[in-house]
């Protein structure tokens, strides 16, 4: 192939030669410009016309020219065909671009491409699409992780990420506290009125939840309070005294004008609980999931004998962490079995919310 490139050149030149020895014998013969019916260039930089159709229109035409445009479309079609690195895209439909781009082995640096090959530039738009990120790209980044007990939203950092969440750092009576330090009073006990009822399970994520059907409330200083759901923590988030233990069940009430009472179970290693094992034998198997049980659940099977409390008033211990939560905790722990504990923890080893600042705050205990 090279041989017959060479030949080709070879014969190109010698045409030039050629050529470029009929154009100065032409300019010997020329007619005398002063007979001739065209005006004589005083200039011939400045009245050279500026392309070659110009060149046409006026009656002049450089053989030099012509001759390096014919070698050069020679020399550019033999390259085009003996460089397989070189191919030819449409710059739009139906019209073929006489733009080499490089293939995809000389853009990779494995191609053996020629200099003309390697100094060839790609069309704009395939560049620009290339580039442009995909949708899912652009809403993957930049997107706030969620609450969580640990990483990046882990709870020293959920008021960052919302502005909803600005009470989980802002807020001055957060829970969970370490009790100690209450004065003893004689509170009035808790009513409740509970009564078995069917149930839900759902695995929200964060810990396993139990809706239960309306019907079950309590009545604590004057007010109502319909119960909601309840939810489990290992470990309690509670401490009393600094003491903190296996696990706690906050059951959650609200009153017809939305606010918030909760009620804490202590859960201490023990025998095995009845109300926890109806919760673990309607567990869903995936997050996300909720399990409808068949059997009905009396929650009076997970209160202490004893009723005695400590009170205060706290906020949620999970994002948006609101405040104005009358807190209740039950100052008797209720036993639940090592094989009980270890079914949770296999879903939610820790999901406590780490102790908050009591900031002087008037705690409670029935005497």
């Amino acid at each position: 192939m090279s041989t017959i490139l060479s030949g080709r050149i070879a014969a190109v030149l010698l045409g030039l030669s050629l050529c470029v020895a009929a154009a100065q014998a032409s300019d010997v013969h020329a007619p005398d410009p002063r007979n001739s019916p065209v005006k004589p260039m005083k200039d011939a930089d400045a009245d050279k016309p500026a392309t070659a159709k110009a060149a046409k229109a006026r009656g002049f035409e450089d053989p030099m020219d012509r001759l390096r445009q014919r070698l050069a479309e020679k020399l550019g079609a033999q390259q085009a065909e003996a460089n397989p690195d070189i191919v030819r895209v449409a710059n739009r439909p139906g019209a073929a671009s006489t733009t080499p781009v490089r293939s995809a082995a000389v853009q990779a640096g494995g191609g053996g491409g020629n200099a003309a090959a390697l100094d060839a530039r790609e069309p704009a738009e395939p560049r620009a699409i290339a580039a442009r990120p995909s949708r899912s790209a652009v809403a993957a980044h930049g997107a706030s992780p969620h609450w969580d007990y640990s990483g990046d939203g882990a709870p020293e950092n959920w008021s960052k990420l919302k502005p909803e969440f600005s009470a989980c750092s802002a807020g001055k009576r957060q829970s969970p506290i370490d009790i100690r330090d209450g004065i003893s009073v004689q509170l009035d006990p808790v009513q409740f009125d509970y009564k078995p009822s069917s149930f839900k399970v759902l695995d929200n994520g964060h810990t396993v939840q139990v809706n239960v059907a309306p019907g079950n409330s309590i009545e604590v200083m004057g007010r109502r309070f319909e119960l909601v759901q309840f939810h489990f923590h290992r470990p309690s988030e509670e401490r009393i005294n600094g003491r903190q233990f296996d696990m706690v069940a906050h059951l959650v009430h609200k009153d017809l004008e939305g606010k918030l009472a909760v009620v804490a179970v202590l859960l201490d290693r023990g025998s095995v609980q009845p109300l926890v094992q109806m919760v673990w034998n309607n567990l869903p198997l995936e997050k996300g999931d909720e399990v409808a049980a068949r059997a009905t659940l009396d929650l009076n099977a997970l209160l202490p004998s004893e009723r005695g409390y400590y009170t205060y008033m706290g906020s949620l211990t999970t994002p948006p962490c609101s405040e104005g939560v009358l807190w209740m905790v039950m100052k008797q722990p209720v036993g639940i079995s090592p094989e009980q504990i270890g079914i949770f923890s296999r879903l939610y080893p820790m999901n406590a919310r780490p102790i908050q600042s009591a900031s002087g705050r008037l705690i409670k205990g029935s005497n």
